[in-house]
């Protein structure tokens, strides 16, 4: 005990702080920004590969790669249907009641095709966040574009609710020929 005194004494008030800040820190780089920086280099990795896997056009311009890797990341217009059932089922699982919505394709020369919804839902506030949070975090090549809400009274705890979505795909086939 009399030894540990010493040490503290001699260490003064900033080396037993330093010794503090030591013994704090070390749980938290293990705990914390360890793995934060193994997660990296796993998406490092895979990014990596991803690259690695595009066709190599020898003399080719690397902005055309790139925008090709761009285009990879989104689905191919033919997944449209998949992606609504996604979409469809996320509303379920909300506990949304869906109503008729309004659909629309837009497709720019060699470019994205913008798949746009405009979604009317009814339930509670809190089904409503839920949906448009699981649509983000789900869907990431969705995004929401517009939302409304609408009480009949000021009492009722159902809302009508109009979702304005945008579902992004990659050039369809009958696209590709065209030119970037």
């Amino acid at each position: 005990m009399n030894r540990l005194r010493l040490i503290l004494r001699s260490l003064g008030t900033f080396g037993v702080l330093g010794v503090g800040i030591l013994f704090f820190c070390a749980p938290l780089y293990f705990g914390a920004l360890r793995p934060a920086e193994r997660e990296l280099e796993a998406r490092r990795a895979a990014a990596e590969r991803q690259r690695a896997h595009l066709p190599a056009r020898p003399g080719g311009d690397p902005r055309a790669a790139e925008l090709e890797a761009f285009y990879a990341l989104f689905p191919p217009v033919e997944r449209l249907g998949g992606e609504l059932e996604r979409l469809y089922g996320l509303a379920r699982a909300s506990g949304l009641e869906l109503l008729q919505g309004e659909y629309r394709v837009e497709r720019r020369p060699g470019g994205l095709t913008f798949y746009r919804i405009a979604l009317p839902v009814r339930g509670g506030y809190a089904q409503v966040r839920g949906f448009a949070s699981a649509v983000l975090t789900r869907m990431p090549v969705a995004s929401i574009d517009g939302l409304r809400f609408e009480r009949k009274k000021p009492g009722d705890t159902q809302l009508d609710a109009q979702l304005r979505l945008t579902i992004h795909f990659r050039p369809g086939r009958d696209d590709a020929g065209e030119a970037p």
